[in-house]
């Protein structure tokens, strides 16, 4: 087992009673001025305060996986990596849901989309979960009252946590209320912050602590990578974001993360799914799982448990005690490797073999139907050589960020013309990607390339909707999927869904927040 227990404190329920109901949005969240007296009696209680806000993005909360750091939240349902596919996969062309939850079949089906809809109040709370704990608590660090030597490194990952929740806040929802520093503890409610804004303040704070945070940090932690690694993303998506692109700026990060951050493919491409994914030398920045010490429904338990059956599967053989027969994959995924079963299991891709076929149609006729689709195992509970017992939770990390998406965003950006760059050096890193699944090399690389491999790579990642919006392919009908519009073959929908509704929660808590267009 993995030794990667966050540190659960005393302290951490006194925060957690003592921080005002997340659920009011009105992100003013008010912690009882005894806890900077509390951490400056024990200093080291830091560590286990920044420990809950790196688990805020793994897990519904430290106190278990029946419990929620999100007032009224089902805990199950509730947790980050959860909601990350939930809204990046299955609002895409890679993976349905079955299950027909009210609010799920809505986002597998990339319709009928609402403000009441539970999964975009789930994002939306933990990212105002997470964004105001980690200014009190950075607030807390710089008031001098703490005397902790590393304080200034636990600042800058504070900062980090904070502008990745930002990030998504940008991606998902395009505007915001912009907690910070200097407004936290305003009594009056905080006005609506354009994208444009949030963007050029995660830009500012990220480019603060680029240079400060260390080259490495202990597993799970954010070093100099992450932070660069969030940048070249925020400037990959600046012309959606903003309307200007700056391909150049995210080229600059790409390379400092190939040339300085050490990182390497691993030569198992399963390495990266697997319990044993900890010791990979490819992942940048995790999102910890343990079967025992971090569990959660909502973390890869969900991937993993989500994708099995017993009606065609048996789960013990992914290292599972159970499946939940929700999540299937479309053939506008495994359709990139082949046009039939018998041409995947053809494929020397290593890719194509992380989809389960016996006993399922490769057409998804009825997307409700367990049997139509192919169940991807990308993700499993046994580690990398296929060893491992069963267990309710999975001890799998989710790769938030890894060495193959920035070689492919290096080729992405080379073929958008950013300096720095060369479409030569763009294909020979895409090869070295294709190379460890024992792909056939590409003599040539176009932007559709490079969008066809990501999916290939990185599906079920959480970021196939932000690649095709990218790309100009989510919205229209240019590019049809399955169940694309709530129809088999995929129909036109419009610009609308390229965000998503503010919740109504959040609107009826502070008037000054305003609903995306179409909604």
């Amino acid at each position: 087992m993995k030794n990667i227990k966050y540190k659960v404190l005393t302290l951490l329920t006194f925060l957690a009673v003592n921080t005002a109901c997340i659920s009011d949005l009105d992100t003013e969240p008010k912690v009882e001025l005894t806890l900077e007296n509390l951490l400056a009696a024990d200093p080291n209680a830091v560590e286990g305060l920044l420990s809950r806000l790196y688990a805020s993005f793994a897990l519904s909360s430290v106190e278990g996986p029946d419990k929620s750091d999100i007032s009224g939240a089902d805990p199950g349902e509730s947790p980050f990596v959860r909601g990350l596919v939930n809204l990046q996969d299955f609002t895409a062309d890679d993976m349905k849901n079955r299950w027909g939850d009210n609010g799920l079949d809505q986002l597998t089906t990339t319709s009928n989309w609402t403000s009441n809809n539970k999964f975009f109040k789930y994002v939306y709370d933990r990212i105002y979960y997470t964004i105001p704990q980690a200014t009190n608590l950075i607030l807390i660090m710089k008031s001098g009252q703490v005397n902790y030597a590393n304080k200034d490194q636990v600042v800058d990952e504070l900062r980090f946590l904070r502008a990745l929740s930002y990030y998504y806040l940008i991606d998902f929802f395009g505007k915001g209320v912009l907690v910070k520093d200097d407004n936290f503890n305003t009594t009056a409610l905080l006005p609506e912050t354009s994208r444009k804004d949030l963007f050029n303040y995660v830009e500012s704070e990220l480019l603060a602590i680029e240079s400060t945070l260390p080259a490495a940090n202990s597993y799970g932690r954010a070093n100099k990578s992450c932070a660069r690694m969030l940048l070249a993303k925020l400037y990959l998506n600046a012309e959606v974001y903003t309307g200007t692109a700056r391909y150049n700026d995210a080229a600059t990060y790409i390379n400092k993360i190939i040339n300085e951050g050490g990182y390497q493919l691993e030569s198992n491409i399963r390495k990266n799914f697997s319990s044993d994914n900890n010791t990979s030398k490819e992942i940048i920045f995790p999102l910890l799982a343990d079967a025992v010490s971090s569990q959660s429904f909502g973390n890869t338990t969900y991937l993993v448990n989500g994708s099995l059956s017993t009606d065609t599967m048996v789960p013990a053989n992914f290292g599972a005690l159970e499946g939940w027969a929700g999540h299937r994959a479309t053939k506008a995924w495994y359709g990139l490797f082949g046009n039939s079963v018998a041409d995947l299991q053809a494929s020397t891709d290593k890719r194509a073999k992380l989809f389960w076929t016996q006993g399922h149609n490769w057409e998804m006729n009825d997307y409700k139907a367990w049997t139509d689709g192919l169940p991807s195992d990308k993700f499993w509970n046994k580690d990398s050589n296929g060893n491992g017992g069963a267990t309710k939770f999975s001890s799998t990390d989710f790769p938030l960020f890894r060495l193959a998406d920035v070689y492919l965003m290096y080729a992405e950006c080379a073929l958008r013309g950013a300096t720095g760059t060369t479409v030569s050096q763009g294909l020979t890193y895409v090869n070295q990607v294709r190379a460890r699944s024992s792909a056939t090399p590409l003599t040539s690389i176009t932007l559709n390339t490079i969008l066809d491999e990501r999916a290939r790579e990185l599906n079920f990642e959480g970021m196939r909707r932000q690649d095709l919006i990218r790309f100009g392919k989510f919205t229209g009908g240019s590019y049809l999927w399955p169940w694309k519009g709530g129809v088999k073959n995929g129909t036109s929908i419009s610009d609308n869904y390229k965000l998503f509704p503010i919740p109504s929660s959040a609107l009826q808590s502070n008037p000054n927040l305003t609903q995306n267009p179409g909604y």
